[in-house]
């Protein structure tokens, strides 16, 4: 057999051999070099941004909602923005004939059934009559299950109720369900609520504007340090985007504390609430605006938040834009305040649409400080 390959190397010219064998050097070169950045960006992990730490891990991938947990409050409570026709409600309630009214109006208060069977739109008290329903009626939704073979024998139920009723839930999963049945039987009166909230949109953890609720991390923290972009997109009606520390994570069919019972800062001017229980306020000395900010809460945000749930103190740091250097915004200390607990993401009403990405923590910062405003 004939070597052709080295037939051919020696007519090769000698200059032509030298200079493949310094190109081909010099590719291997690169190639390590090229590798070496490859894996000091790995090692450096997500945290590796210019003044963020090295050490932060991710809590949220870009893809999917894994490690978070969604509560919207409408999928096991009716509030007076869920009634979508109150005088055809209030008449079935009243008058209705069905073996569901029936029920019903025999689970109301006297003096709610009595406004029911006055009410008008235009009326002084027609917003005090639905508010008294709601209230009865959430009385009926997290009570035992109101399912019966022959009460809801003529309403169509969904394919949702139908899965769940098979389940024979208890706890929240009861509410939910007997939720679902008052929907499906008052497909007309009642609007259709959902179980999530929140969904994954280029890239971002996205609300849906489905109603009020919380997605929170399916871990509790302590003393970290928190850093995401956000923007809110739009809403009707609006709110500031909220973000919650200090949470109370609800246990298994447990009723969870509105918000969480948290404490709220507004991203990213500043904003903030007190939703501990006895309190639900804007709160007093606790919180200090530190800089009136006037950022653009439709373009995206860098957002840095320093907690300590021993110390209950919290700073916020925000950078518009992302990479720009950060000015603090708010401050928040109250040793009584301070909780070990999830951290959330808050859609304060229906029709608010805010996107989250990027969303990092390091736990234990050594740097007990702010670093974006560095």
């Amino acid at each position: 057999m004939i070597d052709f390959s080295a037939s051919v190397a020696k007519k090769e010219p000698r200059e032509n051999v030298i200079m493949r064998s310094e190109m081909n050097h010099l590719s291997r070169r690169a190639l390590v070099k090229l590798a070496g950045i490859t894996v000091a960006g790995c090692v450096a992990g997500v945290g590796n941004a210019e003044g963020e730490s090295a050490t932060a891990v991710s809590l949220f991938d870009g893809k999917t909602l894994d490690g978070w947990i969604q509560i919207e409050n409408s999928a096991t409570s009716l509030g007076s923005g869920g009634i979508t026709d109150p005088a055809a409600f209030a008449g079935k309630l009243t008058n209705g004939a069905d073996a569901v009214s029936v029920f019903l109006r025999g689970r109301l208060e006297d003096s709610v059934k009595a406004d029911l069977a006055a009410y008008s739109a235009s009326s002084a008290n027609a917003r005090a009559a639905i508010s008294a329903l709601v209230k009865d009626l959430n009385q009926v939704i997290s009570g035992p299950p109101i399912y019966d073979k022959a009460r809801f024998s003529n309403v169509v139920l969904r394919p949702e109720t139908e899965h769940l009723l098979k389940q024979n839930p208890g706890g929240q999963q009861l509410a939910r369900l007997n939720k679902l049945l008052l929907e499906d039987a008052y497909p007309g009166e009642l609007a259709k609520s959902s179980s999530t909230g929140w969904v994954v949109k280029g890239g971002a953890m996205a609300s849906t504007g489905t109603g009020r609720g919380v997605i929170y991390t399916a871990k509790d923290y302590s003393r970290y340090r928190l850093m995401f972009t956000m923007r809110h997109v739009s809403g009707n009606p609006d709110h500031q985007a909220c973000v919650l520390i200090f949470c109370s994570r609800p246990q298994p069919g447990e009723k969870p504390l509105d918000a969480l019972g948290g404490i709220q800062f507004q991203v990213p001017n500043g904003g903030h609430w007190d939703y501990r229980p006895g309190m639900n306020n804007s709160g007093g000395q606790e919180f200090t605006p530190v800089t009136k900010a006037q950022f653009d809460i439709h373009a995206w945000s860098r957002v840095e938040i320093l907690a300590d749930a021993a110390k209950g103190t919290a700073r916020m740091a925000v950078a518009q834009p992302p990479g720009n250097k950060a000015v603090e915004v708010l401050d928040f200390k109250d040793a009584a305040a301070g909780k070990v607990g999830p951290i959330a993401w808050q859609m304060h009403n229906a029709g608010l649409f805010d996107e989250y990405k990027d969303v990092t923590i390091e736990l234990d910062p050594k740097d007990d400080d702010l670093i974006t405003v560095k």
